[in-house]
Formats: structure tokens, sequence, C-alpha cells
């Protein structure tokens, strides 16, 4: 797991489904200010996400040790992924989403009763292309690669900048 402390914060509001978001990434991400920034976007997004229904956010690593590519980095990220978790692969091939469009999607699978959220992130070489094809929904962070341990640190970010936009608080300026 991630290895940060539990955050607190207000109980969500009663009725509101509960999304969970595992971050599930290929490598292991070793202390220093990546790591950092991480666990602070983390334990902001578990702060404000609480009372809207989402989270808590935790980060499963997985690591090929064995040197089978991104095939067997897929089979790993798969034993990851939760059971009926709606599932977001990071990839360059993905659709742009503006961080309003991406909070409404959190907003929209949460509605729908979607207990967990699978969120892909792939090895230096990407995502295998099956479990690409698996997932419900690709998501691109613009049409440069980015350092993959990097883009956690992004996608946390975002995490917090939904949570927030959906909160209607100022984190978030347009």
């Amino acid at each position: 797991m991630n290895g940060r402390p539990a955050a607190r914060g207000p109980e969500p509001k009663r009725g509101l489904p509960t999304m969970r978001v595992h971050i599930c990434a290929v490598g292991r991400l070793r202390k220093g200010p990546e790591k950092a920034l991480l666990d602070d976007y983390l334990t902001r997004f578990d702060r404000t996400g609480r009372a809207l229904g989402l989270g808590p956010a935790n980060v499963i690593e997985v690591e090929d040790r064995k040197g089978g590519g991104m095939a067997a980095e897929a089979d790993l990220l798969r034993r990851a992924i939760p059971q009926g978790a709606v599932t977001l692969a990071l990839d360059e091939r993905g659709k742009p989403m503006t961080s309003p469009d991406f909070a409404t999607r959190l907003a929209d699978w949460r509605d729908q009763g979607r207990g967990d959220l699978a969120l892909l992130i792939g090895g230096a070489d990407g995502l295998d292309p099956s479990l690409r094809d698996q997932a419900d929904a690709l998501l691109s962070f613009g049409a440069m690669v980015w350092p993959h341990m990097l883009v956690r640190v992004m996608l946390s970010e975002q995490l917090y900048r939904a949570a927030t936009i959906l909160a209607g608080t100022p984190y978030h300026r347009v």
C-alpha cells in the first residue's frame, strides 16, 4: 500500500455511494520528491473526497522481476485490480480531458455505484495492448510521453483537483 497515515475529514453524506480509488502502477516509487508529492496529494484527496464519496486512495505497486516485459506487467496489474472495478488506463493514445471533465467522470462512476476505480499506469514501455483494450476508458495527459513515476504525481494532483471541483472549493481556477 502507500504507507500514508489515514486521512481525517468529514464523513460521507448519507446515501452517497462511495468509490475507492486504486492507483495500480508498475514499478516502485522510492523516497524522494516524487513520493513526497504523491503522498501529499493523495492525503489531500482523501480529506476532500471523503465527504463526496470518493476515496480512500491507495497505491498498489507491481514489479516484474523476471523480465517478462509488458505482457508480464499486464498480468501483474490485472491481479492488482479489485474485482468489479471500473478501469481507467493512462496511455498516450487515450482521450485528453479537462480537469472538470475528469471530475465529472469520477462523479458519474461513483453515482453509478461503482465501488472501485482502478487507475492503471504502465512501466517504461507503457501498457500492454491487451490490458489497454480491456480498460473501460483511456486517459492521456497529452501528446508528450511522461516518465511513469511522474505520472503518479500528476494523476494524484488531478484526483485532488477533481475532488475540489466537485466540492466547489477554490483550489481549482478555470
